[in-house]
């Protein structure tokens, strides 16, 4: 099964959005490879070529524009829509299965050394979560500065931070010194 935040996981590879220069993890084709291979379990023998690796990042902003106007209540815009759509046509399609340790897994063929091969499971996990039950349950980060996409879990499902000991915790000590500076 692919994990529903997948596709988040992924849009989160580039973080602190919201700054001048946001932090890009993958910096290169050998870093998009490590992360399919640590994430989606997609492996491939070569390194990806440069224009893939592009296309990848590529599609990575396209998925992080969908959810992100999602998080805000807002329709995304048709070309993202469409990007996807032409993305998920042209992936590998979920045809077989293969037995993995813990059970079963989606076979894919990444002997192409495509970003659409390598990011197959990351498609198929924005597409299940646009499509099922759990879509208003995305959010973004309340920091401004953060812009981290997540998947609310929490019973009440009003979960503002990316993790409180991060965000969360700025945003407490910002409003405790500047509740202490009007007090003085």
């Amino acid at each position: 099964m692919v994990r529903p935040d997948l596709c988040l996981e992924f849009a989160n590879t580039r973080y602190w959005r919201g700054q001048v220069a946001p932090t890009e993890t993958l910096n290169g084709p050998e870093d998009f490879g490590a992360w399919a291979a640590a994430n989606t379990g997609v492996k491939t023998e070569r390194t990806l070529p440069v224009r893939e690796f592009e296309r990848g990042l590529a599609l990575r902003e396209t998925i992080y524009r969908l959810f992100d106007a999602q998080a805000q209540a807002r329709p995304p815009a048709v070309r993202d829509l469409a990007v996807l759509n032409e993305a998920l046509a042209a992936a590998p399609a979920r045809t077989a299965l293969k037995r993995a340790r813990s059970g079963y897994e989606w076979e894919i063929d990444a002997r192409s050394g495509t970003a659409l091969a390598l990011l197959a499971p990351v498609l198929w996990s924005a597409g299940d979560l646009l499509a099922g039950p759990r879509l208003d349950r995305v959010r973004r980060c309340a920091n401004p500065e953060c812009g981290w996409l997540f998947l609310d879990d929490s019973r009440a499902g009003k979960r503002r931070w990316c993790s409180m000991s991060a965000c969360g915790n700025r945003a407490k000590a910002r409003r405790h010194y500047h509740k202490s500076k009007e007090d003085a």
